[in-house]
């Protein structure tokens, strides 16, 4: 696993601002870290990125402990803070070699170039930091975010500020890089979730309150399968309970039905049999599903 969390907390004087947290990373996955403010999600990425030291627990980033080989963990991460801090009196091309250079990255100039080119940053790079818009300087964050060509991401909020040409164009970046890095990133952006995510983490208090799989955690809060189904020519409620595993039928009118199974079953093939089976036209079929935000809602409040 590129990134392992083991028994995570915590403590600012009384208050747990962490409590227990355990989760794991790999390779080629984007993770969602989702949670109200203050719910520990910022506390979790500063102990992940060597910022801060965790009370208890163990955290390790590419088989590196964070306490104890915090240089190795650095040279592993990228991280873009929710506060992004950028030396506003230095030019972008300037800045992203200095940080090339920090991080002692061969073929400086090459990789800079690269950087400027995947981020859009071309006609800003000859521009002061300062003199950009708050979309351009998280693009030179995320810029200086990758510049050493990290195994992991770790991202806070990275598309604040994003006009929605610039959010198409990042969230396809994010993407791309979660292919073949390990992707943590938070928002707030619930659209950007479902969109981007292949698992969410969800934090409430300080505790992990969800940790599935996308299309899992979309039924999580009702615990069953909803299929919508519409016909050409009227049926009964008897016929359609014997489609296998169906637990109920709910006639929506003009021939339009929700059909319910257990969460975990996908009757969308046996509806199809069944048309056929009966010689029936299936003019419409809609797997039912809450969004991401149903269900950060029903497990935060």
């Amino acid at each position: 696993m590129s990134v392992s969390v083991e028994n995570l907390s915590k403590k600012y004087g009384t208050q747990k601002a962490v409590n227990r947290v355990s989760f794991t990373a790999k390779k080629g996955e984007v993770l969602g870290f989702l949670g109200p403010n203050g719910a520990g999600k910022t506390t979790t990425m500063k102990i992940l990125t060597c910022f801060i030291p965790q009370t208890e627990g163990k955290a390790e980033v590419c088989g590196h402990d964070v306490e104890t080989e915090a240089m190795a963990v650095r040279e592993k991460i990228g991280y873009l803070p929710e506060h992004n801090p950028l030396y506003k009196d230095m030019y972008v091309k300037e800045y992203l070699g200095f940080a090339a250079r920090l991080h002692k990255v061969k073929n400086r100039t090459k990789q800079v170039a690269k950087m400027i080119e995947m981020t859009g940053l071309g006609t800003e790079q000859h521009k002061l930091i300062g003199a950009l818009s708050k979309g351009y300087r998280q693009r030179v964050g995320l810029a200086q975010a990758m510049i050493h060509d990290p195994e992991v991401l770790i991202l806070d909020e990275p598309t604040t500020g994003l006009d929605p040409n610039q959010l198409a164009e990042i969230r396809g970046l994010i993407k791309q890089l979660g292919k073949e890095k390990t992707v943590i990133f938070s928002t707030h952006i619930m659209q950007e979730v479902q969109a981007l995510c292949d698992r969410v983490l969800i934090i409430n208090k300080g505790k992990i309150v969800a940790n599935d799989p996308i299309e899992k955690l979309q039924n999580r809060i009702s615990g069953e399968s909803i299929v919508t189904a519409e016909f050409s020519q009227p049926l009964n409620i008897s016929q359609l309970k014997k489609i296998r595993h169906v637990k109920r039928v709910v006639d929506l009118g003009k021939n339009h039905w929700q059909i319910i199974t257990d969460a975990d079953k996908d009757i969308r093939g046996d509806i199809f049999r069944f048309a056929v089976d009966n010689k029936l036209v299936l003019l419409e079929m809609k797997k039912e599903m809450f969004t991401v935000e149903d269900v950060f809602q029903k497990l935060t409040k």
